[in-house]
Parts: structure tokens; C-alpha cells; sequence
């Protein structure tokens, strides 16, 4: 076999001249003769008959791969038609579907109290029912951003807490409550009720679904009510708030309901158990001005707040316990020495009970039956949420989760409790931190 040594490079001395020389005559076709010695002129000729074939074949060709094509391109799109017209019927028979569950309200009105307990919903289900979520008619009169301030964002002087749960926290949520109903005996009815924040019920979708990045909250506890088992009585508070989202629900300058989105969630939870729901005219409005709460000091842009409560028609006395026995007791759930400033949220049952975690109301409504007892396990959200619960029951036995360290059902037994409800905001329940305090009671 050769090898490159074995070129004898000599015989490419003369390579350049020689291949310019014949590759010149052989491009000149005017130096060429035929063999007839014919002009080279008439090879040109032959030349362009040939051209002018292999010109018209190329044209013919060319019209049939574009014919082609062209024909193609129809097929295909006459059968991306068919398909989309298919699958769009699809999405509408599984939109017709989803509406049954998700309803819009229309526009929202400030009916105030419902004094009668009673609620027009819509016509394709109950919206005190676990599996019908409203959509609150939120309005945004303006097409202006907000900005972010340390994981808050603040829009036209609000400040609203985003929300990122998704369906494993939801089923955790769920099967941790479940767990703590199957402690109680059978004779103790469980009730849960998952409380949305302002960020559901008064920021534009627009901004949750961009610089504000906050997912549904409807969708997460509804989940959490379809994970909760037969133990379990689920309280739709979401469709009253919803209701009457244009309402002054929320705080502008903390995470909290005010004493009226609590109010809403209270006549939830007295309609689905069958109760007479308090009416609010029966009550003596207090407002106190300048509350700055918790998200004040993220921006000078946010506005302070005024806190309304309802003095009940009735006397309730409170025992706020600091020890097992040690206790201080008040004429009212609503500490009426409460001022302007950063702790004005604290009006509702003296605050937070940090020192023991247990506040007991005792109501003497005369339309109350003797002996009849709640226990409600809460966070700073149920704080505005019990005092209500007076109407209803003589004794409202208030556990903060995160402070009390008694043996929950043992606690229920020993007080005769047979009634007791968990009451979570949203960002409390998709937290496992609150999750693990909770599961201390048991």
C-alpha cells in the first residue's frame, strides 16, 4: 500500500503552468474546433437549446413542488380546524362543568348584617357548601402597579400578603386536622373553617398573576375541605367574604380581618350549624382611629386603619388565664382601653393570650340554652372572630394553639365541651411550623 513518502513530488514541478494551460483551453470555448470545424458559435447554440430544456423542466418542477406544498399546507390546515373545533368543544363542556363550582357573584352590595340568617345563592348551588367558591368582584379602577417591600406588596396604600400554597399543603393541612378529630371522643363534633387574607379578596388577578405572584386561594381550600374526612364539618366562611370583598373586611396596614370580615365569617359558621345569626343593628358600633399595624413600617405609602367593634346586646364576662388557676376576669371580650398605635388589634379579646393560651367567654344571653359549650382553637385570627360566638353558646372556650399546653380532648372532656372548631387563615394552615404547634394539643 502507498505511503505519503513514496510521492515522487518532482512530477508537480510544472503542475501550475501545465493546469492553467489545459484548464484554460478547455474553458475557452473560442479557441476550440469541432470536428467538422464547425464556427464555435454553433455550439453556443446547441448549448442554449439545451438551457432553455433544462430551464423549462426546471419551471415545470418547481410549479409542481410548490403545487405541492401548497396543497400541503391546505390539508393540514383543514385538519388543525377539525381538531380545534373539537377540542373547543371539549373546553366548553368542561367549562359548563367547572361553573357549577366556581360562580361569579355579580356585582357586590353592602347589604350590612344579615340580621335573618338567610343568603341568596346563586342558582346552581349553595354557597354555604364546601365545594362552592364564589369569585369576589374585586375592583381596579385604574391600570396602575404596586411595588414589592420585603416579600409584601404595596398598591394603592394597601399592603397585601402573597400567597404561594399548592394541593400537597392543602392535603397536609387536611389530614393533620383529620388526625386531631379521630382523638376526640365521637359524642365532640369537629368543625374547620381555612380563612382567606385581603390578597384574595382585593388584589386585581392582574397583579397576582404577575409582580404580585400570589395562586388561588378558593382552589386551596376547597381542597382542603374535599380532603377533610366524615369527622370533619367544613365551614365555608369564603362565600360571605367574597360577598362583600368591597367592604371594609381587611386592614390596610396589617395581615388581620377587620371586626366585619370577621362578622361575615361568623354568620357562615351560625348558618351551616343551624343557629340564629347575631344581628349587628342590635349592637353598639365603637370605632377607634389610627391603628398602624403589622406591615406599617414596610412603606410610608400605606394608610393607617380604624378598628370597629359591636358591644353586644347582652353581658359576657372574660377570664384571661395566666396559669392554670391564675386568672384575671373582664366585663366585656372587648378590652374598651384600647388606643391608637401599633396594638389597637388587641381591642379583640385583650390580644393574644401568650401567657397560658386560654381565654374563656361566659355569655348571659338569656336566648342562649344552659350548659352550651365551644371550644375554638385559633391563631390572631380568631381573635376578632369568638366574641360573636357568644350569641350562640354560654361558654366559648378560646385555645391559642401556640401557648396552650394542656391535653386538648382531655381538656374538652374535663369542661364538658361536646363542640369544637378550628379556625385557620390561610397562611397559618399551609404552614407547617403552625401545623406542629397544633399537633402539641394532643
Amino acid at each position: 500500500m502507498s505511503q505519503r513518502n513514496n510521492y515522487n513530488y518532482s512530477n508537480f514541478e510544472n503542475y501550475n503552468d501545465g493546469f492553467n494551460n489545459r484548464e484554460y483551453r478547455r474553458r475557452s470555448p473560442q479557441n476550440r474546433q469541432t470536428a467538422s470545424n464547425r464556427p464555435v458559435y454553433n455550439v453556443n447554440r446547441n448549448n442554449r437549446r439545451r438551457s432553455s430544456r433544462r430551464n423549462k423542466k426546471r419551471t415545470r418542477n418547481r410549479i409542481i413542488i410548490i403545487g405541492s406544498f401548497t396543497l400541503i399546507i391546505v390539508l393540514l390546515i383543514a385538519l388543525f380546524f377539525v381538531m380545534f373545533k373539537g377540542c373547543s368543544s371539549d373546553r366548553i363542556k368542561t367549562s359548563a362543568n367547572v361553573s357549577k363550582e366556581t360562580k361569579s357573584t355579580g356585582e357586590t352590595t353592602a347589604s350590612g348584617a344579615l340580621s335573618n340568617g338567610s343568603q341568596n345563592p346563586s342558582s346552581d348551588g349553595d354557597l354555604l357548601s364546601p365545594a362552592t367558591f364564589v369569585t369576589p368582584n374585586i375592583a381596579d379602577n385604574n391600570d396602575e402597579n404596586g411595588f414589592n417591600s420585603f416579600g409584601i406588596y404595596i398598591w394603592n396604600g394597601t399592603a397585601y400578603e402573597p400567597f404561594g400554597g399548592d394541593e400537597d399543603k392543602a392535603k397536609t393541612y387536611a389530614n393533620t386536622i383529620n388526625g386531631f378529630a379521630d382523638k376526640f371522643s365521637s359524642d365532640v363534633t369537629v368543625y374547620d373553617m381555612v380563612v382567606p387574607n385581603h390578597t384574595e379578596m382585593s388584589l386585581p388577578q392582574r397583579l397576582k398573576n404577575g409582580e404580585a405572584h400570589s395562586t388561588s386561594q378558593a382552589e386551596n381550600i376547597k381542597s382542603i375541605y374535599a380532603n377533610l374526612s366524615d369527622r370533619v364539618t367544613p365551614i365555608n366562611a369564603y362565600n360571605l367574604i367574597a360577598e362583600h370583598n368591597n367592604e371594609y373586611i381587611y386592614f390596610n396596614s396589617d395581615h388581620h380581618w377587620t371586626g366585619l370580615g370577621a362578622y361575615y365569617a361568623y354568620s357562615a359558621f351560625a348558618q351551616t350549624t343551624k343557629q340564629k345569626v347575631l344581628d349587628l343593628k342590635s349592637c353598639e358600633e365603637i370605632t377607634i382611629d389610627g391603628f398602624t399595624g403589622s406591615f406599617s413600617s414596610y412603606s410610608e405609602s400605606i394608610k393607617s386603619d380604624t378598628v370597629h367593634y359591636w358591644k353586644l346586646p347582652y353581658n359576657v364576662s372574660m377570664d384571661v388565664y395566666y396559669s392554670y388557676d391564675t386568672f384575671d376576669t373582664y366585663s366585656s371580650p372587648y378590652y374598651e382601653y384600647a388606643e391608637a398605635g401599633t396594638s389597637t388589634y388587641g381591642v379583640f379579646i385583650v390580644g393574644d393570650n401568650q401567657d397560658y393560651g386560654l381565654t374563656v367567654l361566659r355569655s348571659e344571653s338569656e336566648d342562649v340554652a344552659e350548659g352550651k359549650k365551644i371550644a375554638v382553637v385559633k391563631e390572631s385570627y380568631g381573635n376578632a372572630f369568638v366574641p360573636y360566638l357568644t350569641n350562640n353558646y354560654k361558654e366559648v372556650h378560646t385555645i391559642d394553639f401556640r401557648y396552650f399546653s394542656q391535653n386538648l380532648p382531655d381538656y374538652c372532656e374535663a369542661n364538658g365541651i361536646d363542640e369544637v372548631l378550628f379556625i385557620n387563615g390561610v397562611m397559618s394552615a399551609s404552614t407547617q411550623i403552625q401545623l406542629d404547634s397544633m399537633s402539641t394539643l394532643f
